[in-house]
Protein backbone atom coordinates (compact mmCIF):
# COMPACT_ATOMS: atom_id res chain seq x y z
CA UNK A 1 0.00 0.00 0.00
CA UNK A 2 2.70 2.09 1.09
CA UNK A 3 4.44 1.97 -3.10
CA UNK A 4 1.47 2.95 -4.23
CA UNK A 5 0.38 5.46 -2.38
CA UNK A 6 4.43 7.28 -3.16
CA UNK A 7 3.26 6.28 -7.04
CA UNK A 8 0.07 8.49 -6.62
CA UNK A 9 1.74 10.96 -5.01
CA UNK A 10 4.22 11.45 -7.47
CA UNK A 11 1.66 11.67 -10.39
CA UNK A 12 -0.55 14.23 -8.37
CA UNK A 13 2.73 16.44 -8.59
CA UNK A 14 3.56 15.45 -12.09
CA UNK A 15 -0.08 16.44 -13.34
CA UNK A 16 0.54 20.12 -12.53
CA UNK A 17 2.90 20.07 -15.05
CA UNK A 18 1.79 20.85 -18.24
CA UNK A 19 2.54 16.96 -20.63
CA UNK A 20 4.84 18.60 -23.20
CA UNK A 21 7.24 19.43 -20.15
CA UNK A 22 7.26 16.07 -18.41
CA UNK A 23 9.59 13.12 -19.08
CA UNK A 24 7.98 10.53 -20.43
CA UNK A 25 6.13 7.78 -18.36
CA UNK A 26 7.88 4.63 -19.80
CA UNK A 27 8.10 0.87 -18.62
CA UNK A 28 10.46 -1.63 -18.94
CA UNK A 29 8.95 -5.48 -19.74
CA UNK A 30 11.89 -7.99 -19.40
CA UNK A 31 15.73 -7.86 -18.79
CA UNK A 32 16.46 -11.17 -20.44
CA UNK A 33 17.45 -8.83 -24.05
CA UNK A 34 20.79 -7.99 -23.30
CA UNK A 35 20.23 -4.78 -24.92
CA UNK A 36 18.24 -3.31 -22.42
CA UNK A 37 21.44 -1.89 -20.81
CA UNK A 38 20.87 0.85 -23.37
CA UNK A 39 18.40 2.20 -21.42
CA UNK A 40 18.99 1.17 -17.71
CA UNK A 41 22.46 2.70 -18.48
CA UNK A 42 21.56 6.07 -20.31
CA UNK A 43 22.43 9.21 -19.24
CA UNK A 44 19.53 11.00 -17.90
CA UNK A 45 18.25 13.54 -20.02
CA UNK A 46 15.24 14.53 -18.99
CA UNK A 47 13.32 12.85 -21.65
CA UNK A 48 11.75 9.85 -19.99
CA UNK A 49 11.63 8.68 -16.68
CA UNK A 50 11.51 4.41 -15.96
CA UNK A 51 8.94 4.09 -13.49
CA UNK A 52 8.61 0.46 -13.55
CA UNK A 53 10.33 -2.81 -14.50
CA UNK A 54 8.46 -5.77 -15.50
CA UNK A 55 11.04 -9.09 -14.88
CA UNK A 56 9.83 -12.59 -12.74
CA UNK A 57 13.38 -13.63 -12.69
CA UNK A 58 14.13 -11.59 -9.48
CA UNK A 59 18.24 -12.47 -9.17
CA UNK A 60 18.58 -10.78 -12.74
CA UNK A 61 16.56 -7.91 -11.94
CA UNK A 62 19.18 -7.48 -8.35
CA UNK A 63 22.17 -8.26 -10.69
CA UNK A 64 21.46 -5.10 -12.80
CA UNK A 65 19.86 -3.08 -10.22
CA UNK A 66 23.19 -2.98 -8.57
CA UNK A 67 24.93 -2.31 -12.08
CA UNK A 68 22.54 0.51 -12.99
CA UNK A 69 21.37 1.60 -9.56
CA UNK A 70 17.90 1.63 -10.03
CA UNK A 71 15.33 0.96 -6.59
CA UNK A 72 14.30 -2.49 -6.41
CA UNK A 73 10.91 -0.82 -4.93
CA UNK A 74 10.29 -0.26 -9.29
CA UNK A 75 10.24 -3.96 -9.97
CA UNK A 76 6.96 -5.70 -10.74
CA UNK A 77 6.43 -9.60 -11.75
CA UNK A 78 3.51 -8.88 -14.38
CA UNK A 79 2.86 -6.49 -16.88
CA UNK A 80 -0.80 -5.58 -15.33
CA UNK A 81 0.52 -4.86 -12.46
CA UNK A 82 3.41 -2.36 -13.07
CA UNK A 83 0.61 -0.86 -15.46
CA UNK A 84 -2.12 -0.92 -13.06
CA UNK A 85 0.27 0.93 -10.26
CA UNK A 86 2.41 3.07 -12.31
CA UNK A 87 0.34 4.17 -15.32
CA UNK A 88 2.87 4.40 -17.83
CA UNK A 89 2.96 6.33 -21.07
CA UNK A 90 4.80 3.61 -23.22
CA UNK A 91 6.58 0.40 -22.76
CA UNK A 92 10.22 -1.05 -24.13
CA UNK A 93 10.03 -4.66 -24.67
CA UNK A 94 13.20 -6.24 -23.66
CA UNK A 95 12.47 -9.64 -23.60
CA UNK A 96 12.29 -12.99 -26.62
CA UNK A 97 10.57 -12.00 -29.53
CA UNK A 98 8.14 -14.30 -29.40
CA UNK A 99 6.75 -12.15 -26.26
CA UNK A 100 6.52 -8.99 -28.45
CA UNK A 101 3.10 -10.18 -29.48
CA UNK A 102 1.90 -10.18 -25.57
CA UNK A 103 3.23 -6.87 -24.65
CA UNK A 104 1.56 -4.97 -27.63
CA UNK A 105 -1.28 -7.23 -26.56
CA UNK A 106 -1.49 -6.00 -22.65
CA UNK A 107 -0.51 -1.96 -24.11
CA UNK A 108 -2.17 -1.76 -27.09
CA UNK A 109 -6.03 -1.18 -25.36
CA UNK A 110 -4.71 0.60 -22.47
CA UNK A 111 -3.54 3.08 -24.83
CA UNK A 112 -0.13 2.80 -23.99
CA UNK A 113 2.46 3.04 -26.90
CA UNK A 114 5.40 0.40 -27.52
CA UNK A 115 8.94 -0.16 -29.01
CA UNK A 116 10.50 -3.56 -29.59
CA UNK A 117 13.72 -4.62 -30.33
CA UNK A 118 14.32 -5.70 -33.48
CA UNK A 119 13.03 -7.59 -35.28
CA UNK A 120 9.29 -6.68 -34.87
CA UNK A 121 8.18 -10.28 -34.50
CA UNK A 122 8.84 -13.97 -35.04
CA UNK A 123 6.06 -14.43 -37.72
CA UNK A 124 3.75 -12.93 -40.14
CA UNK A 125 1.05 -14.22 -38.12
CA UNK A 126 2.22 -12.40 -34.70
CA UNK A 127 3.66 -9.25 -37.03
CA UNK A 128 -0.08 -9.00 -38.44
CA UNK A 129 -1.89 -8.96 -34.95
CA UNK A 130 0.38 -6.45 -33.96
CA UNK A 131 -0.51 -4.10 -36.64
CA UNK A 132 -4.35 -4.36 -36.35
CA UNK A 133 -3.97 -4.01 -31.85
CA UNK A 134 -1.77 -0.41 -33.21
CA UNK A 135 -4.04 0.70 -35.80
CA UNK A 136 -7.53 -0.55 -33.50
CA UNK A 137 -5.98 1.15 -30.75
CA UNK A 138 -3.95 4.29 -32.26
CA UNK A 139 -0.70 3.41 -30.11
CA UNK A 140 3.03 4.12 -31.88
CA UNK A 141 4.59 0.22 -32.36
CA UNK A 142 8.36 1.53 -33.17
CA UNK A 143 11.22 -1.00 -33.62
CA UNK A 144 14.64 -0.42 -32.04
CA UNK A 145 18.34 -1.33 -34.35
CA UNK A 146 21.07 -0.20 -33.26
CA UNK A 147 22.22 0.81 -37.13
CA UNK A 148 19.47 3.34 -36.84
CA UNK A 149 21.66 5.46 -35.13
CA UNK A 150 24.47 5.53 -37.23
CA UNK A 151 25.55 8.70 -38.66
CA UNK A 152 27.06 6.55 -41.79
CA UNK A 153 24.04 5.09 -42.50
CA UNK A 154 22.11 8.61 -42.34
CA UNK A 155 24.98 9.92 -44.66
CA UNK A 156 24.90 7.06 -47.76
CA UNK A 157 21.11 7.75 -47.92
CA UNK A 158 21.49 10.79 -47.55
CA UNK A 159 23.95 11.03 -50.82
CA UNK A 160 22.07 7.87 -52.47
CA UNK A 161 18.93 9.93 -52.63
CA UNK A 162 20.86 13.08 -53.64
CA UNK A 163 21.46 11.25 -56.60
CA UNK A 164 25.93 11.09 -55.81
CA UNK A 165 26.13 7.99 -57.32
CA UNK A 166 22.96 7.87 -59.86
CA UNK A 167 20.45 4.93 -59.80
CA UNK A 168 20.37 2.55 -57.38
CA UNK A 169 21.38 -0.98 -58.72
CA UNK A 170 22.82 -3.01 -55.94
CA UNK A 171 23.45 -2.95 -51.72
CA UNK A 172 25.53 -5.40 -49.54
CA UNK A 173 24.89 -5.64 -46.07
CA UNK A 174 27.38 -7.41 -43.45
CA UNK A 175 25.89 -7.69 -39.77
CA UNK A 176 27.07 -10.11 -37.06
CA UNK A 177 29.63 -11.43 -34.66
CA UNK A 178 31.76 -14.92 -33.58
CA UNK A 179 28.09 -16.11 -32.42
CA UNK A 180 26.33 -15.55 -29.13
CA UNK A 181 28.14 -18.48 -27.57
CA UNK A 182 31.77 -17.30 -28.65
CA UNK A 183 30.94 -13.63 -27.37
CA UNK A 184 29.78 -14.36 -23.74
CA UNK A 185 26.48 -13.07 -23.69
CA UNK A 186 25.02 -14.53 -20.10
CA UNK A 187 22.63 -17.23 -19.67
CA UNK A 188 19.16 -15.72 -19.95
CA UNK A 189 19.81 -14.11 -23.19
CA UNK A 190 21.83 -17.46 -24.55
CA UNK A 191 18.81 -19.42 -23.62
CA UNK A 192 16.20 -17.79 -25.92
CA UNK A 193 18.14 -16.23 -28.91
CA UNK A 194 19.21 -19.70 -30.04
CA UNK A 195 15.49 -21.01 -29.17
CA UNK A 196 13.80 -21.01 -32.67
CA UNK A 197 10.74 -20.70 -31.76
CA UNK A 198 11.19 -17.73 -29.09
CA UNK A 199 14.02 -15.83 -31.47
CA UNK A 200 12.10 -17.45 -34.59
CA UNK A 201 15.83 -18.84 -35.94
CA UNK A 202 19.11 -17.44 -35.47
CA UNK A 203 21.49 -15.95 -37.59
CA UNK A 204 18.68 -15.38 -40.26
CA UNK A 205 16.39 -14.02 -37.68
CA UNK A 206 19.03 -11.87 -35.82
CA UNK A 207 21.02 -9.99 -37.74
CA UNK A 208 19.15 -10.27 -41.35
CA UNK A 209 16.62 -8.02 -39.87
CA UNK A 210 19.57 -5.49 -40.08
CA UNK A 211 20.11 -5.38 -43.86
CA UNK A 212 15.93 -6.08 -44.60
CA UNK A 213 15.96 -2.95 -42.36
CA UNK A 214 18.00 -0.61 -44.54
CA UNK A 215 17.39 -1.85 -47.61
CA UNK A 216 13.76 -0.87 -47.17
CA UNK A 217 14.42 2.17 -46.09
CA UNK A 218 16.91 3.31 -49.03
CA UNK A 219 14.11 1.92 -51.12
CA UNK A 220 11.47 3.72 -49.88
CA UNK A 221 9.26 1.14 -48.53
CA UNK A 222 9.70 -0.96 -52.41
CA UNK A 223 8.75 -4.68 -52.09
CA UNK A 224 11.01 -7.35 -53.43
CA UNK A 225 9.78 -9.81 -56.32
CA UNK A 226 11.70 -12.35 -54.70
CA UNK A 227 13.62 -13.55 -51.83
CA UNK A 228 15.92 -16.40 -52.12
CA UNK A 229 17.72 -17.54 -48.85
CA UNK A 230 20.52 -20.32 -47.88
CA UNK A 231 21.23 -20.93 -44.69
CA UNK A 232 24.27 -23.30 -42.97
CA UNK A 233 24.94 -24.61 -39.39
CA UNK A 234 28.63 -23.77 -38.81
CA UNK A 235 29.00 -24.41 -34.97
CA UNK A 236 26.30 -27.69 -33.81
CA UNK A 237 27.76 -27.54 -30.86
CA UNK A 238 26.96 -23.41 -29.84
CA UNK A 239 23.68 -23.64 -31.67
CA UNK A 240 22.25 -27.15 -32.28
CA UNK A 241 18.35 -25.71 -33.26
CA UNK A 242 19.34 -22.94 -35.36
CA UNK A 243 20.88 -21.74 -38.32
CA UNK A 244 23.76 -19.36 -37.90
CA UNK A 245 24.82 -18.63 -40.91
CA UNK A 246 22.40 -16.55 -43.84
CA UNK A 247 22.79 -15.21 -47.30
CA UNK A 248 19.44 -13.40 -48.61
CA UNK A 249 19.35 -12.23 -51.78
CA UNK A 250 16.28 -9.87 -52.47
CA UNK A 251 15.64 -8.90 -55.85
CA UNK A 252 13.68 -5.59 -57.44
CA UNK A 253 12.44 -4.71 -60.69
CA UNK A 254 16.27 -2.77 -61.04
CA UNK A 255 17.93 -3.69 -58.30
CA UNK A 256 19.30 -6.42 -55.76
CA UNK A 257 20.29 -6.65 -51.93
CA UNK A 258 22.33 -9.18 -50.63
CA UNK A 259 21.90 -9.59 -47.08
CA UNK A 260 25.13 -11.25 -44.96
CA UNK A 261 23.62 -12.43 -41.74
CA UNK A 262 26.40 -14.19 -39.60
CA UNK A 263 26.84 -15.79 -36.19
CA UNK A 264 30.78 -16.74 -37.32
CA UNK A 265 32.56 -13.47 -38.46
CA UNK A 266 35.93 -13.40 -37.06
CA UNK A 267 35.32 -9.60 -36.06
CA UNK A 268 31.77 -8.09 -34.81
CA UNK A 269 30.90 -5.99 -38.12
CA UNK A 270 27.68 -3.96 -38.83
CA UNK A 271 28.35 -2.36 -42.62
CA UNK A 272 27.07 -1.75 -45.94
CA UNK A 273 27.69 -1.30 -49.96
CA UNK A 274 25.73 0.89 -51.95
CA UNK A 275 25.97 0.98 -55.76
CA UNK A 276 24.58 3.04 -58.36
CA UNK A 277 25.19 3.77 -61.83
CA UNK A 278 28.20 6.03 -61.19
CA UNK A 279 29.73 5.60 -58.02
CA UNK A 280 29.84 3.52 -54.87
CA UNK A 281 28.73 4.69 -51.34
CA UNK A 282 30.17 2.42 -48.32
CA UNK A 283 29.22 2.64 -44.41
CA UNK A 284 32.37 1.21 -43.53
CA UNK A 285 31.46 1.75 -39.57
CA UNK A 286 29.12 3.86 -37.18
CA UNK A 287 30.71 6.93 -38.31
CA UNK A 288 33.28 6.67 -41.54
CA UNK A 289 31.32 6.88 -44.86
CA UNK A 290 33.56 6.66 -48.57
CA UNK A 291 32.45 7.65 -51.57
CA UNK A 292 34.15 6.50 -54.82
CA UNK A 293 33.00 8.40 -58.17
CA UNK A 294 33.75 6.10 -61.09
CA UNK A 295 36.62 7.45 -63.56
CA UNK A 296 36.95 5.30 -66.82
CA UNK A 297 37.14 1.36 -66.23
CA UNK A 298 38.32 0.67 -63.10
CA UNK A 299 39.28 4.16 -61.27
CA UNK A 300 37.93 6.24 -59.17
CA UNK A 301 38.36 9.35 -57.18
CA UNK A 302 37.72 8.71 -53.54
CA UNK A 303 35.94 11.36 -51.03
CA UNK A 304 35.80 10.36 -47.13
CA UNK A 305 33.77 11.61 -44.30
CA UNK A 306 34.06 10.51 -40.46
CA UNK A 307 31.07 11.96 -39.08
CA UNK A 308 29.65 13.36 -35.76
CA UNK A 309 26.60 11.75 -33.69
CA UNK A 310 23.28 12.31 -35.10
CA UNK A 311 21.60 15.44 -33.38
CA UNK A 312 19.08 15.19 -30.89
CA UNK A 313 16.58 13.12 -30.81
CA UNK A 314 17.74 11.63 -33.87
CA UNK A 315 20.61 9.84 -32.22
CA UNK A 316 19.20 7.35 -29.50
CA UNK A 317 15.93 5.21 -29.78
CA UNK A 318 14.74 6.36 -26.19
CA UNK A 319 15.13 10.48 -27.08
CA UNK A 320 13.17 9.78 -30.91
CA UNK A 321 10.74 7.44 -29.11
CA UNK A 322 9.73 10.16 -26.91
CA UNK A 323 9.59 12.86 -29.69
CA UNK A 324 7.44 10.91 -31.49
CA UNK A 325 4.69 10.39 -28.51
CA UNK A 326 5.16 14.20 -27.98
CA UNK A 327 4.22 15.16 -31.33
CA UNK A 328 7.90 16.58 -31.85
CA UNK A 329 8.59 14.14 -34.70
CA UNK A 330 6.59 12.70 -37.36
CA UNK A 331 8.23 9.85 -38.52
CA UNK A 332 8.53 9.56 -43.08
CA UNK A 333 6.48 6.70 -44.24
CA UNK A 334 8.81 3.56 -43.83
CA UNK A 335 11.50 5.31 -41.49
CA UNK A 336 13.60 2.43 -39.91
CA UNK A 337 12.02 2.76 -36.86
CA UNK A 338 8.21 2.62 -38.32
CA UNK A 339 5.95 0.04 -38.74
CA UNK A 340 5.29 -0.22 -42.49
CA UNK A 341 9.28 -0.67 -42.43
CA UNK A 342 9.14 -3.14 -40.48
CA UNK A 343 6.02 -5.06 -41.53
CA UNK A 344 8.04 -5.65 -44.70
CA UNK A 345 11.49 -6.92 -42.65
CA UNK A 346 9.20 -9.78 -40.95
CA UNK A 347 7.73 -10.74 -44.76
CA UNK A 348 11.30 -10.63 -46.31
CA UNK A 349 12.12 -12.86 -43.09
CA UNK A 350 9.32 -15.33 -43.20
CA UNK A 351 9.78 -15.72 -46.69
CA UNK A 352 13.58 -15.75 -46.59
CA UNK A 353 13.25 -19.05 -43.92
CA UNK A 354 11.21 -20.31 -46.64
CA UNK A 355 13.82 -20.31 -49.31
CA UNK A 356 16.29 -21.61 -46.89
CA UNK A 357 13.79 -24.66 -45.60
CA UNK A 358 12.37 -25.51 -49.26
CA UNK A 359 15.37 -24.29 -51.39
CA UNK A 360 13.63 -22.50 -53.79
CA UNK A 361 13.28 -18.79 -54.17
CA UNK A 362 9.99 -17.25 -52.68
CA UNK A 363 8.25 -14.78 -55.26
CA UNK A 364 6.37 -11.88 -52.98
CA UNK A 365 2.92 -10.46 -54.25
Amino acid sequence: MQRIYLFLLLMCLQLSLPAQQQPLRIGVIGLTHTHVHWILGRADRGDIKIVGIVEPNRELAERYAKQHGYSMNILFSSMDEMIAVTRPEAVTAFGTIYEHLKVVETAAPKGIHVMVEKPLAVSMEHAQKMEVLAKKYNIHLLTNYETTWYPSNKKVNELLQNGTVGSLRKVVVRDGHRGPKRIGINKEFLDWLTDPVQNGGGALMDFGCYGANLVTWLQHGKRPTSVTAVTHQLQEENNPDVDDEATIILNYDTAQAIIQASWNWPIGRKDMEVYGLTGALYADNRTAVRWRKAEGYDGYKEEAYQLKENEKPFDDPFALFAAVIRKKVVLKPYDLSSLENNMLVVEILQAASESAKTGRTVKLN
